[in-house]
């Protein structure tokens, strides 16, 4: 542990370091009053560097790096740690952090194969109608709302998750490439994983695709609606929860809805470490596919 996660307080890094070990039946915890300092007119476009040195920088790698350590993706956002979460002119319909409609339940970078263990979501400004929801559900809760058959359909390698939009923005590649086959649930039945995406993830039987159908149903019955406020950061784990957000209608006046995110992992293998081109940044998929 280094000595400036020693600056938190006591009690919000005793929450963090028993969170980080994955038990929580819910998959997410949700801190308040979180100092987010002056907050600039939110940005129209992508990559404006808005908040470049912003105080909000180290608060959140301070949280990210108590909880495992954070990490970029080479192929999203070129590799940027913290990531500006607002809504863009003419990218409504798109299903990622750009867009304003409805963005269903779905595991971060469900395709990966170092998907990120943690991903946290700090809110500098709401939404005008303070209507935008961010929608948490685990599966731990879920799981009740299963037939036994549905569960044991899930748990099949059976699945194929397409790459998010995120990942292929820049890419010529079309249709994106898909990753698999995986299960959708996994791990020991009273502390079961999830690795679903509502849009990206598809079964390659009927039987699959029915549970998939009951496994949506389910989350959204243990769904939690958060509205988040200006200096609540919710922190969702990433294999226990799924997570989206509800539709919301931006106004592109400068005071829209502005969240930023990070993403931590606890452990990166020695070789992704060797592999990486700069410091936290996981390479390319096209480097890495197939290597686990």
């Amino acid at each position: 542990m280094s000595f400036l996660q020693l600056d938190l307080p006591p009690a919000l890094r005793e929450t963090l370091l028993d969170f980080a070990e994955g038990t929580s039946p819910h998959g997410h915890v949700l801190l308040r009053g979180i100092e987010v300092g002056d907050v600039p007119t939110t940005p129209a476009g992508h990559g404006t560097a808005a908040l470049d040195g912003h105080p909000t920088d180290g608060t959140l790698t301070l949280v990210a790096d108590l909880l495992g350590s954070l990490v970029g993706y080479q192929d999203e956002k070129s590799g940027a740690l913290i990531h500006d979460v607002h809504p863009v002119p003419g990218e409504e319909s798109r299903i990622e952090n750009s867009g304003s409609v409805a963005f269903d339940f779905h595991t971060e970078n469900v395709h990966h194969p170092l998907r990120p263990d943690f991903l946290g979501l700090l809110c500098l400004r709401r939404d005008h109608d303070g209507v935008a929801a961010t929608r948490v559900a685990s599966v731990r809760e879920a799981i009740a709302h299963l037939t036994p058959e549905d569960v044991e359909a899930l748990r099949q390698p059976v699945y194929h998750s397409a790459y998010p939009s995120s990942f292929t923005r820049d890419a010529a590649t079309a249709p994106p490439p898909a990753a698999g086959p995986h299960p959708v649930i996994f791990g020991d039945p009273g502390r079961a994983f999830l690795r679903f995406n509502s849009h990206h993830t598809h079964a390659a039987d009927a039987r699959g695709a029915h549970a998939l159908e009951a496994l949506a149903r389910a989350l959204e019955t243990v769904c939690q609606d958060i509205v988040l406020e200006p200096g609540d950061l919710v922190i969702v784990d990433n294999h226990v929860a799924a997570h989206g957000r509800s539709a919301f209608a931006p106004r592109y006046d400068g005071a829209d809805r502005w969240l930023r995110r990070f993403y931590s992992l606890r452990s990166t293998p020695l070789w992704a470490r060797r592999m990486m081109r700069r410091p936290r940044v996981i390479p390319r998929m096209a480097e890495i596919r197939g290597v686990v």
